[in-house]
């Protein structure tokens, strides 16, 4: 397999390490492309990878976008011809991602896949979104599942709704609880507390780039604002209710469906 990995950044040297690995059963050639061409020579050098040029024309039989999430359906436009079996991307956006490959590659296999983890954090959760299914997106989800990743199957609504949970709404809850806070001697943190200082220590640590790009991307920030407003104003029985819907309560939960 000829695989061009559009994008070198931290996602895309995963895709060609896992693709690469010796767990997978996959041979691949890999070649990197990206728009500062010094990321995808630092990231060819020390896995004998070849890097193009970002606007060149040269062929694979898979390419696999790693770029921002706002950047997917242009990058789709621009690079689909340079697919010949398969492409697929990695960015964790899939509506808008599958609609653009739907319709710049309809002749080709097409998936978009999520890992549910930034890298150093392997092995973990991919959901994907296989739209049109081939050898080639079955041998790269092959290549993720032996990497010890568990590859489950979604669909583009079902995914992105999740990710107005899972990603939007928790790091900006979380964000939030930071930012609202005053600094305390260690002394004084709760285990409640201390769980939530170490999320936030793990999201501060990442690019702030990538999680504005999730709250372009995803609502649920704004969900979490009304919530925490109306705790700040609930009574002694509203409180009781809200706090019952948290635990997860049914019969409390049906009467707000």
């Amino acid at each position: 397999m000829e695989l061009l990995v559009v994008g070198a950044g931290e996602m895309g040297r995963w895709v060609a390490d896992t693709v690469r690995s010796d767990d997978s059963s996959v041979e691949a050639t890999v070649a990197f492309a990206d728009r500062e061409r010094a990321i995808a020579e630092s990231a060819a050098r020390t896995r004998d990878a070849d890097v193009v040029a970002a606007d060149g024309t040269s062929t694979f039989d898979v390419v696999c976008l790693a770029v921002p999430m706002s950047a997917v359906p242009e990058a789709v436009e621009a690079y689909a011809s340079r697919a010949t079996h398969a492409i697929v991307d990695v960015s964790g956006e899939m509506t808008d991602a599958v609609a653009a490959m739907r319709e710049h590659a309809p002749e080709i296999e097409r998936a978009s896949y999520h890992p549910l983890f930034a890298p150093p954090r392997v092995p973990g959760n991919v959901a994907v979104v296989v739209d049109e299914p081939g050898p080639h997106v079955s041998a790269i989800t092959g290549a993720i599942e032996a990497g010890g990743n568990d590859v489950f199957e979604t669909t583009a609504a079902e995914h992105d709704g999740a990710m107005e949970t899972v990603q939007a709404g928790a790091h900006a809850a979380v964000l939030a609880w930071r930012l609202a806070g005053d600094d305390v001697r260690e002394e004084f943190h709760t285990p409640v507390s201390e769980a939530l200082d170490d999320v936030a220590d793990t999201i501060t640590e990442g690019s702030p780039a990538v999680y504005a790009e999730i709250q372009r991307a995803f609502d649920g920030a704004a969900d979490v604002a009304e919530a925490a407003a109306e705790i700040a104003d609930a009574d002694p029985e509203r409180f009781a209710d809200l706090y019952k819907r948290a635990r997860g309560d049914r019969e409390t939960r049906s009467r707000h469906e």
